[in-house]
């Protein structure tokens, strides 16, 4: 799969395409150090579908702009939709990881009428509270600081070593290399831009807005991934039409930990 290049609301965006052309359209966003290249390991799996993955802003072969403004969600937002119409998508599902995720929520209460189906993976609306917001955009502020501060190696060897991670760490190596290659190959002023712009302290809260989601959504989560079992526990009290599905002995990262399963599990979501 090429990378492809588009100009976007005067920034380049890049994306790549798989599956079948004449597919019902399946668009992909990725997570936070992430790439469109992310999933690669699943696209064969999901070819009966046409699929559309985009790198977002400051990720991969999309720009990363110096103001992060440019990065914030309305902006991102409006940046995929400019994208989906140049694409010639009217209608299409649309699955989200981490970042991706809570991308993948702004957009659906930006344009619910766009989005047939909803696949949200490790993900949360963001945080529900003021203080909770300005606590985590400090967080986030010094992240950004560091990696331009000590560059995209030092950052990467911090990253891959929180917590949130660990299940990782029981990956084949050679998966682990390619996670790894992923994460080193973004551009440290992008994933600063994304801290800042669009971190979960920064970042609308939609957690009043779920009980307006009228499309099926399905609810993607690792067992070991104990914190976002329990916030997608929460969002099912909220979702009008929604079916939380766990796997066993993954963490964060279901696509990457069990592509095969996630991979069955998006085909079932997306059965008519």
């Amino acid at each position: 799969m090429e990378t492809l290049t588009v100009t976007i609301r005067g920034i380049r965006v890049g994306y790549r395409e798989a599956g079948r052309p004449d597919g019902k359209p399946l668009v992909l966003l990725h997570g936070f150090t992430g790439s469109s290249a992310a999933w690669t390991a699943i696209a064969a799996d999901l070819g009966e579908y046409r699929l559309i993955m985009p790198d977002l802003t400051g990720h991969g072969n999309t720009e990363a702009p110096g103001a992060p403004a440019r990065y914030a969600m309305e902006e991102q937002v409006s940046d995929l939709d400019a994208l989906f119409t140049r694409l010639g998508l009217e209608r299409f599902s649309l699955l989200g990881y981490s970042l991706g995720g809570r991308i993948a929520i702004g957009y659906a209460a930006a344009h619910p009428e766009k989005v047939s189906r909803l696949i949200l993976e490790s993900t949360s609306p963001g945080l529900r509270t003021g203080d909770e917001r300005r606590e985590r955009r400090e967080s986030d502020g010094k992240l950004a600081a560091f990696i331009e501060r000590e560059g995209i190696l030092a950052f990467t060897d911090r990253w891959e070593n929180i917590p949130l991670f660990a299940s990782q760490k029981r990956m084949p190596e050679h998966v682990r290399q390619r996670v790894r290659r992923g994460r080193l190959g973004n551009d440290p002023a992008g994933l600063a831009g994304s801290l800042r712009g669009i971190g979960t302290g920064s970042q609308p809260s939609y957690w009043e807005s779920l009980e307006h989601f009228s499309m099926p959504v399905t609810l993607i989560t690792g067992t070991l991934d104990v914190k976002y079992v329990k916030i997608a526990a929460d969002m099912v009290r909220r979702l009008p039409d929604v079916h939380h599905v766990t796997v066993q002995d993954a963490g964060h990262t279901v696509h990457v930990e069990n592509p095969a399963r996630f991979a069955t599990m998006v085909k079932e979501a997306l059965k008519p």
